[in-house]
């Protein structure tokens, strides 16, 4: 019998920048979870830190700005604080949630580091958007540091911009899979996981964002996952075409592939989902990816509901 782990990309519509209000939202989160885990999955989560790492790279620039004696903190720093917060949140909901349904998992929160190729393209292009608006002054500022800035039409401002490189390997893999094997809920490389490169025997954190639809496929992957269920807002992937908005229901690897090659998702929003699916389907058999809504998850795995990519 094919093996039933699924790993369940969480997308920034599961959190929130204000800390009540995700604590809140998480709960919708765990309930899809329980769910999964009521229909005999092993569950792997990773998930989006959109608003949360730019909310942390916010307050440890301002503290730095307020006390000289304190630097600034790298990105890989605001990834890895991020991790440790959003999972706080998520895996208390969640352990709530299966003990008012009569069952009892352990959920662990893994900080787990990502490998990114110091060569990729998108070191050149960045394309994320990190952190509060600056003034022209502190823009130029940045700049001397190295970093890429651009001004923001309509705001009267400027924005850091971060690169967001492909995951190579997942350095803590062995520890997810123990976990996994021994049937505990994992919550690992959230937000993409922290971007680190190689160097030597050690590890340097990266200031970049991965995404984390590519970095969901990866550990799916690597853990040779059955499905990969990737969680947003809208109950399916569309498409504009002859004039109409057109859903997404089941197709294969080749029709999504060809779907990208003829430019039909957004490069920032719907593309990643889309890509990191097929790369998923592609790398292994009796594979498939769903992407659909948070709170239809157990629709969705069923078939009933989504983007079904198989």
């Amino acid at each position: 019998m094919k093996n039933k782990k699924i790993v369940v990309a969480l997308g920034r519509n599961a959190f929130s920048e204000s800390f009540p209000k995700q604590q809140e939202r998480v709960k919708t989160a765990a309930k899809a979870i329980a769910d999964l885990v009521e229909e005999k999955y092993d569950v792997i989560i990773t998930h989006s830190n959109g608003p949360q790492v730019g909310m942390i790279q916010t307050a440890m620039t301002e503290y730095s700005r307020l006390d000289p004696n304190r630097t600034v903190a790298p990105m890989s720093i605001c990834g890895a604080m991020s991790q440790g917060y959003i999972g706080f949140d998520l895996q208390n909901a969640i352990r709530t949630e299966l003990l008012g349904r009569g069952i009892y998992k352990p959920v662990s929160t893994i900080i787990t580091q990502v490998r990114v190729d110091p060569f990729d393209r998108a070191f050149n292009a960045p394309s994320k958007v990190i952190g509060r608006l600056m003034t022209k002054e502190e823009a130029e500022n940045e700049r001397k540091k190295g970093n890429y800035v651009e001004y923001e039409e309509g705001e009267d401002g400027y924005r850091r911009i971060i690169a967001s490189p492909k995951p190579i390997d997942i350095y803590e893999i062995d520890a997810i899979k123990a976990l996994v094997d021994a049937h505990q809920l994992v919550i690992a490389a959230g937000g993409g996981g922290i971007p680190v490169l190689e160097q030597r025997a050690g590890l340097k954190g990266a200031s970049a964002v991965i995404e984390k639809d590519y970095t969901a496929a990866k550990l799916a992957d690597m853990l040779d996952a059955s499905a990969l269920l990737i969680l947003t807002s809208a109950d399916y992937m569309t498409i504009e075409k002859d004039g109409r908005q057109t859903n997404l229901e089941t197709l294969t690897a080749a029709e999504a592939g060809q779907l990208i090659s003829e430019g039909y998702f957004d490069p920032v929003t719907s593309l990643p989902k889309i890509d990191a699916s097929v790369s998923f389907v592609l790398a292994g058999e009796g594979r498939r990816a769903i992407i659909t809504n948070l709170a239809k998850a157990k629709e969705g795995i069923r078939g009933k509901i989504g983007t079904i990519i198989q």
